[in-house]
C-alpha cells in the first residue's frame, strides 16, 4: 500500500537542518510498516529497535546520554552496522522508554548526521503524564488510517484517482457509478491497513469485520492497560457513546448521553485520553465564520468522530448489505457515516475540524474550513438530497464567496456554490 506520508518522509530526509522525527498515530494504522519501508527504499540499511518490553534498551538509556555509547549498544542489539547518512535508526513504541525520548535532543545537538525516526501510539498520553520531552529538538508527522484516495490506489484503481486529481469533471461524472461503488465499500472496510489488506486479498467482508472487531477489543484492552485506573470506566463510557452521539440528528456531543446528569468536568480527562490515543477526532463549533476560525471557536460545544469509518460501522454491527445496497431502513445513520468519512478525510489532511451552528437556532453547517485566505462552508449529504438551506442562510448573512455541498451527486457549479462529489472532495480541495 502506498501511503502519502511517505512523500513527507522523503522531504524530511532531505532537509538541511533535519531533526529526529516522531510519527504519531493510533495503534495499527501502519506506523511500523511505513518506517521500515522508508528505510528499505531510501537508506542503505535500517536498524529497527522496539522499546516495548525491552529491558536491555531501557537499561541502556537509563545510564546517560553519551551518544557513542548508545550507538554501540544499538549495534549490538540489532547486529547491524550504523553509519551516519546511510543508516536509518527506527525507534518503535518509544514512549515505553521515556529517557529514549530525552535522548533525541542529544542526537540532534551532538550527532545530527544520524537519521532517526521514532513512533509512539500512546505518545500523547506519555507526555501528559510528565515524560521529559525534547521541545524544539524533534519534528512531527501524524499517520492516519488510509484515506479514500489511498484506498483506491491499494485497490488498483489508479486511473480513477488520476481523473479526480486532473479534475476532469466530465469523465468523473461519467464514471460516477464506479466511484460510488468504491466509496460504499470504503464505508464498510475503512482505512485500517490490516482490514483493507484482507479485503483486497480475499474479498471476504466477514473476515474484514472480524479484524475490525479484534481491533476494537485491542483498543479496549489498551484502556485497562495504560489509562489511570480511576479513569478507565469513564473512557469506556465515552467510547461507547460515540456511535449514539453520531446517530442523533444533532451530532453535538451531549454529556447526558454518556451518563445521566453528567457534566463536562466528569469526562474531560476521558475525552482527552482518547484524543491522545488518536482514536477520536474533535470538531469544535464556531460562533462566526471569520478569519482565523480558531478565534471564533466555542470550546464548550463540539462533536466527536471516530478515527475510522470502518470501525464506526463495526461498533454499530452494520452488515454489508445495509451499506452496499443502500437499505432504506438505514437512511438516517448513513448521514452519520458520511459525516464521519468527511471528518477523517479533512483530519488526515491536517485540517482542524470546525462546524457552525447559530445561537438559539436549529440551522447548522457540517464543516467550516479555512483554505488560504478563505472561509468555506461545507455541507455534507449522504445521498442526493441536495437542499442546503442552512448553508445558504449562512452565506447570505456573512457574505461568503465560496461554498461546497458534497454528496453522491455529480460535480456541477451553481451561482452561489459548487456541488463536489464525496469521492473527489479531497482532490478538489487539493488536500
Amino acid at each position: 500500500m502506498e501511503r502519502f506520508l511517505m512523500q513527507e518522509l522523503v522531504k524530511w530526509k532531505d532537509k538541511k537542518n533535519r531533526k529526529p522525527l516522531i510519527i504519531k498515530g493510533a495503534r495499527q494504522v501502519g506506523k511500523t510498516w511505513l518506517m521500515k519501508e522508508f528505510g528499505k527504499r531510501y537508506f542503505e540499511n535500517a536498524v529497527y529497535i522496539n522499546f516495548e518490553n525491552n529491558r536491555r534498551m531501557k537499561n541502556v538509556f537509563e545510564m546517560d546520554y553519551h551518544i557513542e555509547r548508545i550507538l554501540s549498544a544499538l549495534k549490538i542489539e540489532s547486529g547491524k552496522k550504523i553509519e551516519a547518512g546511510g543508516t536509518l535508526l527506527i525507534f518503535d513504541e518509544i514512549q515505553e522508554v521515556p529517557r529514549a525520548l530525552g535522548a533525541l535532543k542529544y542526537f540532534y545537538e551532538e550527532a545530527p548526521e544520524y537519521a532517526i525516526v521514532a513512533a509512539g501510539s500512546l505518545l500523547g498520553i506519555a507526555l501528559h503524564e510528565g515524560t521529559s520531552f525534547p521541545v524544539g529538538k524533534v519534528d512531527f508527522l501524524t499517520l492516519y488510517p488510509l484515506n479514500f484516495t489511498e484506498f483506491l490506489m491499494a485497490a488498483g484503481q489508479k486511473q480513477l484517482v488520476e481523473l479526480t486529481e486532473e479534475k476532469d469533471y466530465s469523465l468523473v461524472n461519467a464514471f460516477s457509478d464506479k466511484y460510488v461503488d468504491m466509496l460504499r465499500k470504503y464505508y464498510y472496510v475503512g482505512g485500517m491497513p490490516e482490514a483493507a489488506s484482507v479485503y483486497f486479498e480475499t474479498d471476504d467482508l466477514q473476515e474484514v469485520r472480524t479484524i475490525q472487531q479484534q481491533l476494537l477489543l485491542y483498543y479496549a484492552n489498551d484502556f485497562s492497560k495504560h489509562a489511570p485506573k480511576e479513569t478507565v470506566p469513564r473512557i469506556q463510557m465515552v467510547w461507547n457513546s460515540v456511535p449514539m452521539q453520531l446517530a442523533k440528528e444533532n451530532r453535538k456531543f451531549i454529556y447526558g448521553m454518556v451518563r445521566e446528569g453528567a457534566r463536562a468536568k466528569d469526562f474531560e480527562l476521558a475525552i482527552q485520553w482518547l484524543l491522545d490515543c488518536g482514536l477520536i477526532h474533535k470538531s469544535y463549533r464556531i460562533r462566526k465564520p471569520g478569519m482565523p476560525l480558531i478565534s471564533y471557536m466555542d470550546m464548550s460545544s463540539f462533536k466527536i468522530y471516530m478515527s475510522d469509518v470502518g470501525l464506526l460501522g463495526a461498533r454499530c454491527n452494520l452488515d454489508a448489505i445495509t451499506l452496499l445496497e443502500g437499505n432504506e431502513i438505514f437512511t438516517e445513520f448513513k448521514g452519520a457515516l458520511t459525516e464521519q468519512f468527511v471528518a477523517q478525510e479533512f483530519a488526515s489532511s491536517g485540517m482542524e475540524l470546525y462546524y457552525y451552528s447559530a445561537e438559539n437556532s436549529s440551522g447548522e453547517v457540517d464543516f467550516i474550513i479555512q483554505k488560504a485566505n478563505k472561509v468555506i462552508p461545507v455541507e455534507v449529504k449522504a445521498e442526493e438530497n441536495l437542499q442546503a438551506k442552512s448553508m445558504r442562510a449562512l452565506c447570505r448573512k456573512y457574505e461568503l464567496q465560496s461554498a461546497i455541498r458534497s454528496s453522491m451527486s455529480g460535480y456541477r457549479e451553481q451561482e452561489w456554490m459548487v456541488n463536489v462529489p464525496l469521492y473527489m472532495l479531497r482532490s478538489y480541495l487539493n488536500m
